[in-house]
């Protein structure tokens, strides 16, 4: 995989992620060699990781599920987030502290 490569298709990214789980390359040195950031590849990563854990599966869950799934989760942990900045501001009030 040392071409300069313009695209990065569906291919090229499922090559670059086996060769980072076979062990024949670090995300780091993928990062370095192909000028992309390495929170990219490891999104192709994890991306990977999920698809072969549905893929696994007795029933495997289409894309849609799989989407609302992951939408919910997010959505989830946005809501836990949003509580904890509401406590935290609520907190500062009655301790005196300005909002800075």
């Amino acid at each position: 995989m040392d071409e300069e490569i313009k695209r990065w298709t569906a291919k090229r990214k499922s090559a670059l992620v086996m060769e980072i789980i076979q062990g024949k390359t670090t995300v780091a040195e993928a990062a370095r060699a192909f000028d992309l950031q390495p929170s990219e590849i490891e999104e192709w990563v994890d991306d990977a990781k999920r698809g072969m854990e549905n893929a696994l599966r007795a029933k495997p869950l289409d894309i849609r599920e799989q989407y609302e799934k992951q939408l919910k989760e997010l959505q989830e942990a946005y809501g836990e987030a949003m509580l904890e900045l509401r406590a935290r501001k609520k907190l500062a009030s009655l301790l005196g502290e300005d909002d800075r």
